[in-house]
């Protein structure tokens, strides 16, 4: 019989925040916070609770049982930022990145996200930049994320 050990890092709800607890996983690795877990860093999601799951891009895959790497040879095709020891997409790449991805991941989260954006940016998406391949489903999707918090 084979026995697999993890490493794993802490949940989301030992942290008072989400940004603490994102810092504490990845802060001072070279790991790029990217789709819903750059949501969590960037606030525009509130996530879950005890939240376990981080999704970054690495140059290498890490044996830790709750990051979801996409590996990359170079980060240069990349928009990210540094916010004092950790890596994150900005909310363009973040954005096109789940847009890319829409089948994989938790819609809710994109909505919430898009529709943050949205409020928060005088009513539009003007300063938004999606790539050439992401407008359809942007345009399926905005009149949800305009609508997210109305009742």
């Amino acid at each position: 019989m084979e026995i697999k050990s993890y490493v794993t890092s802490k949940t989301s709800g030992e942290f008072l925040t989400d940004r603490e607890w994102l810092r504490s996983a990845v802060g001072g690795k070279e790991l790029i916070l990217r789709g819903e877990s750059a949501l969590l860093y960037l606030q525009l999601s509130s996530g879950y609770l005890d939240e376990r799951e981080i999704c970054v891009y690495s140059k290498e895959n890490i044996s830790q049982d709750n990051l979801f790497c996409k590996i990359v040879d170079s980060f240069d095709e990349i928009e990210y930022f540094k916010d004092t020891n950790i890596l994150c997409t900005t909310v363009n790449q973040t954005i096109n990145d789940l847009l890319d991805d829409y089948d994989k991941i938790e819609e809710q989260s994109l909505i919430e996200a898009l529709s943050d954006f949205y409020h928060s940016n005088g009513e539009c998406f003007d300063n938004l930049k999606i790539n050439p391949n992401n407008k359809y489903k942007f345009e399926q999707i905005k009149k949800w994320a305009i609508n997210y918090y109305v009742l």
